[in-house]
């Protein structure tokens, strides 16, 4: 199964898919949240990065 078809209603993957993924960012933070989610995504799923978004905020 693609991603664009798991995303729709997914309590993570949608929300992020439908708002952030493909989106450009031009917003300094916003830039430097996101690189450090993608640098470790390596080797997790996607979603488990996600679902620690908000522990990688409050670090």
């Amino acid at each position: 199964m693609s991603y664009c078809r798991v995303a729709p209603g997914h309590p993570f993957h949608g929300p992020y898919h439908e708002k952030e993924y493909g989106f450009p960012l031009r917003d300094d933070a916003a830039l430097l949240e996101r690189l450090v989610l993608e640098i470790n995504q390596a080797g997790l799923s996607w979603l488990t990065i996600l679902k620690k978004r908000g522990d990688f905020r409050a670090a």
